[in-house]
């Protein structure tokens, strides 16, 4: 018999991988899009298959990237997994927070940045276009791949969060391709302010698994030195599920790792935050045609559809 308690938990922790899943895949889904309205607009349809090229070859990066974490991992010793897998968490960690302070930034100016590197690459002719996409699509897939890998670990067996990521990612393809078409108008700073403030309280959680890792692994001390062990508590209770299935806080968890938690969510939520200075709410740079405005881009669809244009 189905308990509702349990259920809710595990759509809490599918929720966590989902929402992962749709930030970054949305970045790259909108990278997508921008650089192939960009090539309709400019009458340059003939480098479409070069762009398709350089993301296709960009998700099979991403994916064997991931597969390379997991198949490594599982050759490991007990120790050698515990020290990869605290590791692995702390710099994804590192990876994520540069990105979503980046785009916070960046997310009004994005579509001028990518113009103009597109515009450079297309100098260069197909392997421009090719290498263009590879790099802005495979940095993204990367990231993804990176912070997913210690986010699985941390929520356990189970294919609710790998379908959760699954989904989000596959939401996001179906946003890029709402956003190309014209079909939908998103604020971009709004969507990313919201998702990056959901993806802070995700790092922290991620970041404490980290060092509980390192310490089973004997990197690092105090395994033993409990901040609290309540087992007792019935974690399928409405605040169990909160605490566990958005917050990441366990039934048990060492000094350090509430320590990292509390010290590493606090200051970087309130900065997060924070609203931009005037100087940094418009364009830094001189691109041409880059939007210069506060308000968030949005993607003006090309009159006609490109054969082998559809995400």
């Amino acid at each position: 018999m189905c308990n509702p308690a349990v259920d809710q938990l595990e759509a809490q922790r599918v929720f966590q991988t989902f929402l992962t899943g749709l930030r970054e895949g949305l970045e790259a889904a909108l990278v997508v899009s921008i650089l192939l309205t960009f090539l309709v607009r400019g009458d340059h349809r003939d480098r479409i298959p070069a762009l398709w090229a350089g993301v296709g070859v960009a998700i099979a990066v991403s994916f064997g990237f991931g597969a390379v974490l997991h198949f490594t991992s599982a050759n490991m010793s007990f120790e050698a997994q515990e020290a990869f897998g605290g590791i692995l968490s702390i710099v994804a960690v590192g990876f994520v927070t540069w990105m979503v302070f980046w785009m916070k930034r960046a997310s009004r100016t994005i579509k001028g940045d990518l113009t103009h590197k597109m515009e450079a690459a297309l100098k260069l002719g197909a392997s421009g276009v090719f290498l263009a996409a590879l790099l802005a699509v495979g940095r993204e897939g990367l990231e993804t791949a990176l912070f997913l890998y210690p986010t699985l670990q941390a929520q356990g067996s189970g294919i609710g969060p790998a379908l959760g990521a699954v989904l989000g990612i596959a939401t996001a393809v179906g946003i890029g391709f709402l956003l190309y078409r014209g079909a939908v108008n998103l604020n971009l700073a709004t969507f990313f302010k919201v998702t990056g403030a959901g993806l802070i309280v995700i790092a922290a959680g991620v970041l404490a698994y980290g060092v509980h890792d390192l310490q089973e692994a004997a990197i690092l001390p105090g395994l033993n030195t409990l901040a609290w062990d309540i087992n007792g508590w019935d974690i399928t209770s409405w605040y169990g599920t909160l605490l566990k299935g958005i917050f990441n806080v366990g039934p048990q968890m060492t000094v350090l790792e509430v320590i990292t938690y509390v010290a590493y969510l606090v200051p970087t939520m309130v900065l997060f935050l924070r609203p931009l200075p005037a100087s940094d709410t418009g364009s830094t740079s001189s691109a041409p045609g880059e939007h210069t405005a506060t308000a968030a881009p949005t993607l003006t669809p090309p009159t006609t559809v490109p054969a082998g244009g559809h995400s």
